[in-house]
């Protein structure tokens, strides 16, 4: 199953619909609206950390998602996602 962490950006829709199109099965969780260990019993096969406004810090969750699923889960960051990743 594939993760999409919505940073409240409305770009984060375009990509749930391109994976939609490779016939991934995106489940799309708000930023504030899910747990680690919520995504934990979910247990996704990839993760996508949406862009959104702010840095790192605004990002919800974004940050310990990568910290506890980095080493064992597929990981793809667009714009901030992409900067919670380097960070």
């Amino acid at each position: 199953m594939l993760l999409v962490i919505d940073n409240y950006d409305s770009f984060t829709y375009n990509l749930v619909q391109y994976f939609g199109e490779l016939g991934a099965d995106p489940q799309v969780k708000r930023n504030d609206a899910i747990t680690p260990e919520e995504v934990e019993k979910m247990r996704p096969s990839k993760i996508v950390i949406s862009p959104g406004p702010g840095t790192p810090a605004d990002a919800g969750i974004s940050m310990e998602l990568i910290r506890r699923f980095g080493a064992k889960v597929p990981l793809l960051g667009v714009c901030l996602g992409h900067q919670c990743i380097g960070e």
